[in-house]
């Protein structure tokens, strides 16, 4: 808990000078329908290969073997995959394996030699991906605690960076009245920077630099820092009476390069089965913040000792088309 907190304050160390310095963007991303048609707001009480992103302290409540497939039709016609699987282990907790892709799509490849500024015919596809391991554990039976280390990926046609993120998530039951709560760091890492052969240029062909146009140049990109963020949240369930269940959720999620986020979401579940979900967040300003209200369903189906979960979620997003998430589980 002391490691925890020491690394919220590394995370709450923002200003409002440091809005949008920030890289790595698809970390931010949120993924899977439960989670994104209540507002991101389910970290006190994500489970399974969906609290691998919202607060991987949830991956310790797996079933058995779960698997998860996420498809988003983003902005700009840019698409996200994510795929995640978890499986408990007797006396020893649960581990999870993710991988989130975004693809940007084609773009027409320009350059500043004399003859590319129009375009050179040719098109490249920008490619984002973030790999993670996770670890969780059930330390009491209040108590779960759960670590996630990512691997970040960013291509972009003849550059490319690599860096590291840990996400560090616990749990806490109260017992009371179906009360939960949930504290989540996410993205803490070193910075990244972007290298490769995009960053040179031969003087022979370029008009950049006709002092020296026999030489090869090579430049350097500056680094960037990872989007760090805490998030506090809270689940209640208001009611629960024989197989009708209804459950309240909230959180506040403290940015170090952003406005700080107010997040709220409900569940209405019949026997487990059936789900009803919607979903709020604002930021500080409580103007222009890229979300707004969600809406999503799902519903699982038994054959025998598996089950298959089908779900949908619907954001509504300022300034783009509003965006849908298609999820589908399975667990055995």
């Amino acid at each position: 808990m002391m490691m925890l907190l020491a690394l919220a304050s590394v995370s709450m160390a923002g200003s409002e000078r440091r809005v949008g310095s920030a890289g790595a963007q698809e970390l931010q991303i949120p993924i899977g329908s439960r989670g994104t048609a209540m507002g991101g707001a389910i970290s006190a009480d994500a489970m399974g290969t969906e609290a691998i992103f919202y607060n991987p302290a949830g991956v310790a409540f797996t079933r058995g073997t779960e698997v998860m497939f996420s498809h988003l039709k983003y902005f700009a016609d840019m698409d996200l995959n994510y795929f995640a699987l978890t499986k408990s282990f007797e006396d020893f907790g649960a581990i999870g394996v993710s991988a989130k892709i975004l693809s940007v799509g084609d773009i027409i490849k320009t350059t500043s030699e004399m003859s590319g500024p129009e375009g050179t015919g040719e098109t490249f596809n920008p490619t984002f991906a973030v790999i993670g391991l996770t670890y969780s554990r059930i330390m009491t039976d209040r108590v779960t605690f759960g670590i996630t280390g990512s691997l970040i990926s960013e291509s972009v046609d003849r550059a490319s960076a690599t860096g590291m993120a840990l996400d560090f998530g616990i749990n806490y039951d109260t017992k009371w009245r179906g009360l939960r709560i949930g504290i989540v760091a996410k993205n803490v890492g070193p910075e990244m920077r972007f290298a490769g052969a995009g960053f040179s240029y031969d003087g022979r062909t370029s008009n950049l630099n006709p002092v020296s146009p026999d030489k090869t140049f090579q430049a350097q990109s500056a680094k960037f820092e990872l989007p760090s963020y805490i998030q506090f949240g809270a689940a209640m369930d208001f009611y629960n009476i024989e197989r009708n269940r209804a459950t309240a959720y909230g959180s506040f999620q403290s940015n170090n390069f952003s406005k700080d986020l107010w997040r709220f979401g409900a569940e209405y579940s019949f026997d487990e089965k059936y789900f009803l979900r919607a979903g709020y967040s604002i930021d500080d300003r409580q103007v222009d913040y890229l979300y707004g209200m969600a809406f999503g369903a799902g519903v699982v189906f038994n054959f025998g000792t598996t089950d298959l979960t089908l779900e949908y979620s619907w954001n509504e997003t300022q300034f783009f088309d509003n965006i849908q998430y298609f999820t589908a589980k399975v667990n055995f």
